[in-house]
């Protein structure tokens, strides 16, 4: 099918356009309009948009959390609202505002320049600025919760723009009210931060203190546990512009105390990491467990070194690597009787 392209109040809407270059696991689905963002005013006029043609709209970021099964007919809004603006200052504290396009490793790495410390062991987590709040990302020991200060979002069904502070999100593992009740009434344009200006190290989780032991850091700095991380993520996950992914497919999930008291008799090497809700079970110990490390399947497959990832060789279908998800889940839950979630969301 031919791609074409309309005009709405001065913004160009493109037909029929392929979203392989706009998301990680290069899948090669159509959006039936398409359009890229780059201001509040812009989003309210998409939005009108999409009312006039009585279609459904799709919110698009970095494209790193989603899985293409099908066509999408709807208005695909590709967000690319930039920008990194100080709006308050104190002897301890930093707080910016940061536009939802902004490419989240490189505004990591903007803040430890400035010696802004909080985000450092979120360095290259693959995304967008606002995505972040979206499904509460996390990593080593670090949940974006832990430094966020509010965000401005535009009301999809009034138009208005409104503030959502760190209560109204509602932030859980891997989750906010804007994945819940709030899903799809709301498009997420500006986020705020908080970070310190006097860093708190957090070396704890993970590899971090051995891979800075190997790297003969000797003064502890925001900058040395970003290396760290970066250097671990680099050894672990596929760079997804070589092979396709979305990074952690699965969720860790978390079980009770007497559930896995029973598991680790019978799996005495199973890891686990007590939170408010019970143990939490690494998900990529319960994949290789199941016998997937490495599995492929055509053109699609399990990661070989981190089974909690789910790879595009190059031509696979999202649908092929929905059903490869689903077959985990079901081998994982005869195997320990825990449910895996995904953590991508299905397009």
């Amino acid at each position: 099918m031919l791609t074409s392209q309309v005009e709405f109040q001065n913004m160009k809407i493109q037909e029929n356009i392929s979203l392989k270059p706009y998301n990680t696991f290069g899948i090669d689905k159509k959006a039936k309009f398409f359009t890229q963002i780059s201001s509040e005013n812009e989003v309210i006029e998409a939005l009108k948009y999409a009312n006039s043609q009585n279609t459904p709209l799709i919110i698009l970021g970095g494209g790193s959390n989603i899985l293409l099964t099908d066509d999408i007919h709807a208005l695909v809004l590709k967000i690319e609202i930039k920008g990194i603006k100080l709006i308050q200052e104190s002897d301890e504290e930093v707080y910016i505002e940061v536009g939802a396009g902004e490419n989240w490793h490189e505004f990591v790495l903007h803040c430890i320049q400035k010696n802004w410390a909080g985000v450092e062991n979120l360095s290259l987590i693959p995304g967008t600025v606002g995505a972040s709040p979206m499904q509460n990302i996390g990593a080593y020991g670090i949940e974006i919760k832990e430094v966020f200060e509010g965000l401005y979002a535009i009301n999809r069904e009034t138009l208005d723009r409104e503030y959502f502070s760190w209560k109204d999100c509602k932030f859980g593992y891997r989750e906010s009210v804007f994945k819940n009740t709030l899903k799809g009434k709301y498009v997420i344009t500006n986020v705020v931060f908080k970070l310190k200006k006097q860093p708190t190290f957090h070396t704890e989780y993970g590899a971090i203190s051995q891979t800075l032991e190997e790297m003969n850091i000797k003064d502890l700095s925001i900058q040395a546990i970003s290396d760290a991380v970066i250097k671990i993520r680099q050894s672990k996950l596929p760079d997804p512009k070589v092979i396709g992914n979305a990074g952690s497919f699965f969720k860790n999930p978390t079980i009770s105390i007497p559930q896995f008291e029973r598991l680790k008799i019978e799996n005495p090497a199973i890891p686990g990491y007590p939170n408010e809700e019970g143990i939490k079970v690494p998900a990529a110990w319960l994949i290789e467990q199941a016998g997937w490390k490495g599995y492929t399947q055509g053109n699609i497959g399990v990661h070989k070194l981190q089974p909690l990832v789910l790879v595009n060789y190059g031509g696979g279908d999202g649908r092929e690597i929905a059903e490869l998800s689903k077959k985990i889940q079901d081998s994982v839950k005869q195997k320990f009787n825990v449910d895996l979630h995904a953590e991508v969301n299905f397009l």
